[in-house]
């Protein structure tokens, strides 16, 4: 049953396609690519729950945390999943099988979102505020040792092009899940909207995580070719990627222009805050139009990506600098239209669609790029330098938001439109 339905969803008709994979891998492809969509779908739907980027944001605004700290949020995330990756890199090219460095990180993120759950129920303001901050720095570097094994695990048990699709998949079947969560708040918001029910809505998305360790543990994954310690390379010489590999480099530059589709999410929450109020429903929208977003475009983004992954990075990213730069006119000249409730989720599905292009984009692009534990020193040296580049410009929209929620937003966005052109000028790997 599930090699039929896994040729019926990749349209295999044929020899089963095994590029880059070995030949024991390719006996195990069905069953390992369920085995991804479905632990990737827990963490996902998890991700969504506890996302900083309105769920979490939501929440700190909830508890009264300052709004330099919710500022924060996103790029203390992504950068403490990014940063670590470049050293963590040694370890995992010693390690043969790599799946279980993926379930021991999962387990501790939901340790991580867990206690955020209870941190809401017993702190408020900056002390709440602080301790949040934390508890996602300790999620982040879990989250690091997940990013630096998945595209390994990945490149080791699903040939080229049907990696693409497998992240299309998996999203388009989180989404349907996020719709029907974010139905669930819009429910309940209008009845028992209270800080527990924000808490229990922490604490669900936590054990998605630990559910997803136990099924990640069932992957059948074949020991990598590892180097010994004279062989490993180190810290600087993986860094030196950067100068020696063209190739290696454009794509860094063009991913870190990309950042704007991350980096605006929370502020299109805070604005509606502003401009609408702090309304439990308003986060619900946000929910649902995240999960329709996923729903409809990442099946066609993921497509997509197994015929040109830097395409889908430039167009993707195009569509949220435009979105960005229309924002920020509408709330700036345009004050009757910005009081209006549905155009702050319809503007956050729109960037739910551009977003799940980058994404899916850069992975698919980096995983195809590289082989082995080439694959894993380039997605070390790219998320370590990506996570410090976070930090400087996260750091600086914090205090920009401060002045001008809005202007972050038109700053990123013009970024946005230079990581477009980057993109589309990368070499095809596909």
């Amino acid at each position: 049953m599930l090699e039929k339905l896994y040729r019926y969803l990749n349209n295999e008709t044929g020899e089963r396609v095994c590029t880059d994979i070995t030949d024991e891998a390719c006996k195990h492809v069905p069953k390992n690519y369920f085995l991804l969509i479905f632990s990737s779908v827990f963490t996902k739907l998890g991700d969504t729950l506890s996302n900083p980027k309105t769920v979490l944001t939501w929440l700190m605004s909830y508890v009264n945390a300052p709004i330099y700290l919710i500022s924060l949020i996103v790029p203390i995330r992504e950068s403490g999943s990014m940063v670590p990756q470049v050293f963590l890199s040694r370890y995992v090219n010693r390690q043969s099988i790599r799946k279980w460095i993926w379930v021991v990180g999962s387990f501790l993120q939901f340790l991580a979102i867990a206690s955020i759950g209870f941190i809401a129920l017993f702190f408020e303001g900056t002390t709440a505020g602080w301790l949040i901050i934390l508890a996602v720095i300790i999620f982040s570097l879990s989250r690091s040792i997940c990013s630096l094994s998945s595209k390994d695990v990945t490149g080791k048990c699903i040939p080229k092009t049907r990696r693409g699709k497998l992240k299309g998949y998996t999203v388009s079947i989180s989404g349907i899940l996020v719709l029907l969560a974010g139905l669930y708040i819009l429910y309940k918001s209008k009845s028992d909207a209270t800080i527990n029910f924000y808490s229990n809505l922490i604490f669900f998305a936590s054990v998605t995580w630990l559910i997803a360790a136990i099924i990640y543990s069932r992957i059948k994954e074949f020991p990598s070719n590892i180097k010994s310690n004279e062989e490993e390379s180190s810290f600087i010489s993986k860094l030196g990627l950067l100068k020696t590999d063209k190739h290696f480099r454009d794509f860094v530059i063009a991913r870190s222009l990309l950042l704007c589709s991350a980096l605006t999410a929370p502020y299109y929450v805070l604005l509606a805050q502003k401009y609408i109020g702090k309304e439990a429903y308003l986060l619900g929208l946000f929910i649902i139009a995240k999960g329709i977003a996923s729903i409809i475009s990442s099946p066609i983004w993921g497509k997509f990506a197994d015929k040109s992954s830097k395409n889908v990075m430039a167009i993707a990213v195009l569509i949220a600098s435009v979105l960005g730069i229309i924002t920020f006119f509408v709330i700036t000249y345009f004050q009757s239209i910005r009081s209006l409730t549905w155009i702050y989720p319809i503007a956050f599905f729109i960037l739910g669609i551009a977003h799940g292009g980058v994404r899916l984009g850069r992975k698919t692009y980096i995983v195809d790029m590289a082989k082995g534990n080439q694959r894993t020193n380039y997605v070390a040296v790219s998320n370590t330098v990506i996570g410090l580049i976070l930090l400087v410009t996260g750091g600086l929209s914090a205090l920009v938001s401060l002045i001008s929620i809005e202007g972050v937003v038109l700053v990123l966005s013009l970024f946005g439109l230079l990581g477009a052109f980057k993109s589309y000028t990368l070499p095809n790997v596909e």
